[in-house]
């Protein structure tokens, strides 16, 4: 890898194909996923009157994807990325196909166990690391990013329409053909990479993992993720009686309400994380966002038989859900040790994880037992308490994380170099890695002097 000069900080051509095709496996394989979300519970209650269970196979996958997601990523390690990436969708694309060919809700179970199972998003991101420079990773993986999110919005308004044509177990067989198809995008499209290596800002470490599990404000956003993606699953139990319920409206009409939902969401989320992130305010948007999903919740809870208050209240839903799944990220990245980001990430990806999981499981019982009503006010407890901890954070440091080459380096070396770079001009942290060959910064997102750093790593100031 060359020595970093100002001129090399953009994606070169191979970089840009490895990001956007492995935002297309991605995007292939999640688009199936959330295909159902909208739909399932309505066909799921023609395989049983157990609302339970109904719930369970809505949140299985995510159990299973909290187990493997991080051992993936290691055997990745050891065997080398592409090989685990096919063998995780192998593995997902049967698990579609079983629930495709369902009969009963316990085969349906087994099937999203078995597609959670294949989880690949860790090795997928090492991939990634792999294949660009440390200098435009974030870049990369924001491309990734984008990709998930515009994925969900399209299948929540897709699916419904789908449901219609070809119903849950044509999304089913469907999600198992895209998973074929990212598997052709693997091993055709997406680059080889020159050589393995673990990559600090994009793995779990386990040695890092004892300091990541005693963060405070780390553990408060994962907090944050499991609640969010809790009371996501557990909504989306009951959501789609609500809608057929109160309006009179047929599954493959919800798209009427989603796609108007989504699209004004978005006119007001971009604008808060703009502000959030230029005029460093990101923690009064954040708080904000939170308190606005605790008073959706409620809302859903007082108005559920009322077609327009259901409505209004999904609307309040997804532009606080859109704001903090965008800025959640970005305060990991800020709050998280440079040295241990990856790990701080793997950590949040799992409790998201098992946030899917919970609130299937939870939402389903809750409906069954204690009525629709119940889940809502069981989401708006997990709002209430996540607003408490984020009321009490501090607010997130206006930097973002740098990432530049060093070549080879021993201990002593590492030393006096992160000595020299804590003089620069908006330098906040330095964690220099000599084992990976890389120094992570934490600059100042007001300016930093970043020609004074290349010119001293350039000119062996090491």
């Amino acid at each position: 890898m060359s020595s970093p000069s100002p001129s090399d900080t953009g994606l070169s051509p191979l970089e840009r194909r490895a990001a956007v095709s492995l935002a297309g496996i991605f995007g292939l394989r999640m688009l199936g996923m959330f295909l159902i979300l909208p739909v399932f519970a309505l066909y799921a209650k023609d395989l049983t009157a157990d609302h339970t269970l109904i719930g369970l196979a809505l949140g299985m996958y995510g159990l299973t994807q909290a187990m493997l997601m991080i051992p993936f990523g290691m055997a990745s390690d050891r065997w080398g990325r592409k090989p685990v990436i096919l063998a995780g969708l192998v593995i997902f694309a049967l698990g579609s196909f079983l629930a495709a060919s369902a009969d009963d809700i316990l085969t349906v179970i087994l099937g999203r166990a078995l597609q959670g199972a294949g989880a690949i998003s860790a090795a997928v991101t090492a991939l990634l690391a792999d294949l660009t420079r440390e200098e435009v990773r974030t870049r990369a993986m924001a491309i990734i990013g984008s990709s998930i999110g515009l994925v969900f919005a399209v299948s929540l308004a897709a699916g419904p329409v789908m449901y219609d044509w070809i119903g849950v177990p044509g999304m089913f067989a469907l999600t198992g053909a895209l998973a074929l198809g990212a598997m052709a995008v693997v091993a055709f499209i997406v680059p080889n990479p020159g050589k393995t290596a673990f990559h600090s800002d994009a793995e779990a470490n386990p040695a890092r993992l004892k300091d990541v599990l005693r963060h405070g404000g780390l553990l408060r956003l994962d907090w944050g993720i499991f609640a969010l993606h809790a009371a996501q699953m557990a909504m989306f139990s009951v959501v789609p009686f609500a809608l057929t319920g109160a309006g009179g409206l047929p599954a493959q009409h919800h798209w009427w309400v989603y796609l108007p939902v989504l699209l004004i969401s978005f006119l007001f989320m971009v604008p808060a994380i703009v502000v959030g992130e230029k005029r460093g305010r990101l923690k009064q948007i954040f708080v904000g966002a939170v308190a606005l999903m605790l008073v959706a919740q409620l809302a859903l809870a007082a108005s559920q038989t009322v077609f327009w208050g259901v409505v209004a209240a999904l609307l309040l839903y997804f532009i606080a859900f859109n704001t903090l799944e965008a800025s959640l990220p970005s305060l990991v990245s800020k709050i998280a040790p440079p040295e241990a980001k990856g790990t701080a990430m793997g950590v949040y990806n799992t409790a998201q994880a098992l946030g899917l999981f919970f609130g299937g499981a939870a939402g389903g019982w809750l409906a069954e037992h204690q009525g629709h009503g119940a889940v809502f006010v069981f989401c708006a407890i997990l709002m209430g308490i996540w607003l408490a901890l984020a009321m009490g954070m501090k607010p997130p440091p206006r930097v973002r994380t740098q990432m530049l080459h060093i070549g080879p380096l021993d201990a002593a070396g590492a030393q006096r170099l992160a000595s020299k770079l804590t003089v620069f001009a908006g330098v906040e942290a330095v964690s220099v890695l000599p084992e990976e060959g890389v120094v992570m910064l934490k600059v100042s997102q007001t300016g930093w002097d970043e020609e004074g750093v290349r010119h001293l790593l350039l000119h062996g100031g090491h």
